[in-house]
C-alpha cells in the first residue's frame, strides 16, 4: 500500500469515530432531556387520538397505584395491619381474641379497590388533562376541557379506568371528545376473587387449604404464610404474569408458647 493510499484509510477511519462520537452525544443529550424530572413525553402526539395521549400519560400512575394496593391487601393506607418485609399487609380478617374465628374486614374488597384506586389516581389524571390541552393549544387550536368523574373498574384481565371528561377542539373543524378509558393488563379482578374465598373459609373456620386452589388454576401459586403471633399472610400470584395480590388474616390464633413456626406452601 503505497504512503497516500494508507493516509487516506487513517483520514476516513478518524471521520468514522468522530461520527460515531457525535451520534453518541447527541443521543445522550436527548435522553437527559426526556428523563428531567417533570418532563412529559409528547413525542408523536395525535391531534385525532386525544384518547391515545391519556393512555400514555395517565398509564404508568395507574399502575404504580395498582401494584402498591396489591401488596398492602388492597389499600393505599392500611390502618389495620401487619408489616412484612417492609409492606403494611391489610388485613381482611381479624379477631383480636384466641381460638375465635375471624370478621370479614372489607366485605366489598373489589368495590373498596376500585375506589382506592380512583382517589390515587386524580391528581395525575388532572395533570394529563391539563397538559392534553396545552398540547392543542400549543397547536393554534381552542380548547374546552369540562372535566367530570373519575370511575375504576376491576374486569376480568384488565383494570380499566373512565374519565367523563368532555374536550371539544377548534381549528378549521370542531371536534368533540365525551369520554376517555385507559386499560391496564392486571390480573386483580381474578385474585380478589381468589382472596375473598380464601376471607370466606378464613371467617367460617378459622383457615383456608390453599392447594386446593392451586389444584383448580394450575396458574395460581398460593404463598401460606403462618406468623407467630397468629396471623397468617396469604401472597397470590399469576405464575403468567407475576401479578400479585397479597393480604392478612387473623383467626383461630393460639397463645405464644405454642411455637408456631413462619412457614410457606408453594
Amino acid at each position: 500500500m503505497k504512503r497516500g493510499d494508507s493516509f487516506i484509510v487513517n483520514k476516513g477511519g478518524q471521520v468514522t469515530v468522530f461520527i460515531i462520537a457525535a451520534i453518541l452525544i447527541v443521543a445522550l443529550v436527548v435522553l437527559i432531556y426526556f428523563l428531567r424530572p417533570g418532563t412529559t413525553v409528547t413525542t408523536g402526539f395525535d391531534e385525532k387520538s386525544p384518547n391515545e395521549f391519556i393512555q400514555i400519560c395517565i398509564e404508568n400512575d395507574l399502575e404504580d397505584t395498582v401494584n402498591l394496593i396489591s401488596s398492602q391487601g388492597g389499600s393505599v393506607n392500611p390502618e389495620n395491619f401487619i408489616l412484612y418485609q417492609d409492606d403494611k399487609i391489610e388485613y381482611l380478617c381479624y379477631t383480636t381474641e384466641y381460638y375465635k374465628t375471624c370478621s370479614v374486614q372489607r366485605p366489598l374488597l373489589k368495590e373498596h379497590i376500585e375506589s382506592e384506586i380512583e382517589n390515587e389516581i386524580k391528581p395525575a389524571v388532572v395533570n394529563c388533562f391539563n397538559e392534553l390541552k396545552n398540547s392543542y393549544e400549543s397547536r393554534g387550536y381552542t380548547v374546552n376541557l369540562r372535566p367530570g368523574n373519575v370511575r375504576v373498574e376491576l374486569l376480568p384481565k384488565r383494570v380499566v379506568a373512565r374519565f367523563n371528561y368532555t374536550l371539544t377542539t377548534t381549528k378549521t373543524d370542531t371536534e368533540r371528545y365525551d369520554s376517555f378509558n385507559v386499560v391496564l393488563n392486571n390480573g386483580l379482578y381474578e385474585l380478589v376473587s381468589i382472596a375473598n374465598s380464601i376471607i370466606d373459609w378464613e371467617s367460617e373456620f378459622g383457615d383456608a387449604e390453599t392447594t386446593l386452589y392451586m389444584s383448580y388454576y394450575p396458574d395460581l401459586k398460593v404463598e401460606k404464610l403462618n406468623q407467630v403471633d397468629g396471623s397468617t399472610i396469604y401472597i397470590l400470584t399469576d405464575r403468567n404474569t407475576g401479578n400479585k395480590f397479597q393480604f392478612a388474616s387473623r383467626s383461630v390464633a393460639w397463645p405464644p408458647g405454642y411455637g408456631i413456626d413462619e412457614v410457606a406452601t408453594n
